[in-house]
C-alpha cells in the first residue's frame, strides 16, 4: 500500500510536498528546499522570490518602491507640453525707447543749435537740416487737428503696450518698437512745447529736396509701418503663427 502511494502520489498529504522526497527513480520531487529555495528545471536551486517565484516578492518594483506611471517604463518621464516661446515684450520696448532716445537728443540738439540759424546743407540744395515747428501730423500734414494727432498718438501707444501681452515675433516686436518710440517722440512735443499741452508743435529738421520737413520720429513711425505691411503679406502675426490666404 505504501509503495502504490508513492508511485500514484498523494498532492493533500503533506509527506508528498515535503523537502527532499523521492519520486520514482530516485529524483528529488519538485517544490520547496530548505532555506526558501525552489528547484530548477536543471535541478539548481533558485531563491525565494526570485525569477519565476509568484507572490510580492516577485515584483522589483513592490519591493524598491511605487511602481512607475503606465506608459512609463523603459521611456522615462512623459515629456512635458513644448514652450509656445519667449515673448518679445523686452526687444519691443528696447527698440522704442532706442528710437524714443535718439529723436529726443536730436531735438534737443536741434533747437539748441539751429533753430533762428541759417539752414545746414548736407549735400548740397538735395538734403538741408532746417529747424522748423510743425503742428500737424508727420510730415507737416494736416496742421489744423493738432489735438486729434495727439489723441490719435496716445491711443497707438495704448493700443502696443496691450497687445504687448501676445507677442511672440520678433519681427513684429522691431516693427511694433519702431511705432512705438515714434509716437512717443512727437506726442512729447504735443505735451511740453509751446504753444500748449496737446496743442505744442513738433520739431522737425530733416528737409530734402522737393520733400516734407520730417524728423527721426516720423522716420521710425513709417518705417515701423512699412514692416508691418510687409509682415502682413507673408501672413506672419504678432503671436508668431504664420496664416495663408
Amino acid at each position: 500500500m505504501a509503495e502504490a502511494e508513492r508511485i500514484i502520489g498523494t498532492p493533500d498529504t503533506p509527506d508528498a510536498a515535503r523537502p527532499g522526497q523521492e519520486g520514482p527513480g530516485g529524483n528529488t520531487a519538485p517544490g520547496r528546499r530548505s532555506g526558501g529555495a525552489s528547484a530548477g528545471a536543471d535541478g539548481s536551486a533558485t531563491p525565494a522570490g526570485g525569477p519565476g517565484a509568484e507572490g510580492p516578492a516577485a515584483d522589483p518594483a513592490a519591493a524598491d518602491g511605487p511602481a512607475e506611471p503606465a506608459g512609463a517604463a523603459g521611456q522615462g518621464p512623459a515629456p512635458a507640453e513644448r514652450p509656445r516661446g519667449r515673448r518679445r515684450i523686452a526687444v519691443l520696448f528696447s527698440v522704442a525707447a532706442f528710437a524714443y532716445a535718439l529723436d529726443l537728443i536730436s531735438k534737443l540738439i536741434v533747437v539748441a543749435k539751429l533753430e533762428n540759424h541759417a539752414p545746414v546743407r548736407i549735400l548740397g540744395d538735395w538734403l538741408r537740416l532746417e529747424a522748423i515747428r510743425n503742428a500737424g501730423a508727420a510730415f507737416s500734414f494736416g496742421e489744423a487737428y493738432t489735438v486729434i494727432f495727439t489723441v490719435i498718438a496716445a491711443a497707438v501707444i495704448v493700443v502696443i503696450t496691450r497687445l504687448a501681452r501676445k507677442l511672440y515675433s520678433l519681427p513684429w516686436a522691431i516693427a511694433l518698437g519702431l511705432l512705438l518710440g515714434g509716437a512717443l517722440g512727437n506726442l512729447t512735443d504735443r505735451i511740453f512745447r509751446a504753444p500748449g499741452v496737446f496743442e505744442g508743435a513738433v520739431v522737425d529738421f530733416i528737409a530734402p529736396k522737393h520733400f516734407a520737413v520730417f524728423n527721426l520720429a516720423d522716420s521710425a513711425i513709417v518705417c515701423g509701418g512699412i514692416l508691418i505691411v510687409l509682415l502682413s503679406f507673408r501672413g506672419l502675426d504678432p503671436d508668431g503663427t504664420v496664416h495663408r490666404d
